[in-house]
């Protein structure tokens, strides 16, 4: 600044006499010319500030650990456990162990030697001694227990997704009541071979499922892998 004051002060002494009017003219451009310089170089201070600034000194992801990728944070896991629970299908497995006395029918007629008649067999006849235990097929709710004329002590679970089972055939002495949750392989009662219907054959159990109120084949339906 001082080398503008005597600038101005070089221009007066120059210009004396030729009129106050040029002089303070020439007065108002230096101290404009001065305010330029000034904004210039306050400008030039802070481009410089700002450039030397390094990314790392701002919140930026590059503030994760290496081995962290940074789309993976804020991920909530409170229901991790939850969920897992959720997606394990439980494993589908026949009430017993025995050999298939007698297949299901799929909607044809077959022989019925204990009523000598020509019927549908509706699920399948597995072999079971008396006092066997019989289990559930998968996990579900017992949705009914009854004592059946002809099929005997009968329990009914609904497995979800529009599938129910059903066990006929059981002792009176069972291990589940009405409401009770039952998962894969838990015991619902033992072999009674109290279905009167069948009791021509070996002792046995009937299982049988049903699917949108649809009977269906137990085995392809245990075993998916099983030919359709």
């Amino acid at each position: 600044m001082p080398a503008f004051k005597t600038l101005i002060a070089k221009t007066a002494a120059a210009l004396k006499g030729k009129g106050t009017f040029i002089a303070l003219a020439l007065c108002i451009a230096a101290v404009g010319g001065a305010g330029v310089y000034a904004y210039n170089k306050t400008v030039d201070t802070l481009n410089s500030s700002l450039t030397s600034k390094k990314p790392s000194d701002s919140s930026t992801s590059s503030d994760l650990p290496a081995n962290v990728p940074s789309d993976s944070v804020l991920k909530d896991d409170s229901l991790t456990s939850e969920l897992e629970a959720v997606s394990k299908v439980q494993p589908r497995v026949f009430p017993t162990s025995g050999e298939i006395l007698t297949k299901f029918s799929d909607g044809e007629l077959v022989y019925n030697a204990t009523l000598g008649a020509w019927e549908t067999h509706n699920g399948i006849d597995i072999a079971a001694a008396n006092g066997s235990n019989i289990v559930a097929m998968t996990s579900g709710v017992v949705t009914d227990v009854w004592e059946d004329p002809l099929w005997g002590c009968c329990v009914e679970i609904d497995h979800q997704n529009s599938v129910m089972s059903y066990y006929y055939g059981l002792s009176t002495q069972l291990a589940v009541t009405k409401g009770d949750k039952v998962d894969s392989g838990d015991v619902i009662g033992t072999a009674g071979n109290t279905a009167s219907a069948e009791i021509a054959i070996d002792p046995h159990v009937h299982f049988a499922l049903k699917r949108n109120g649809e009977w269906i084949d137990p085995v392809q339906f245990v075993t998916p892998t099983a030919e359709k």
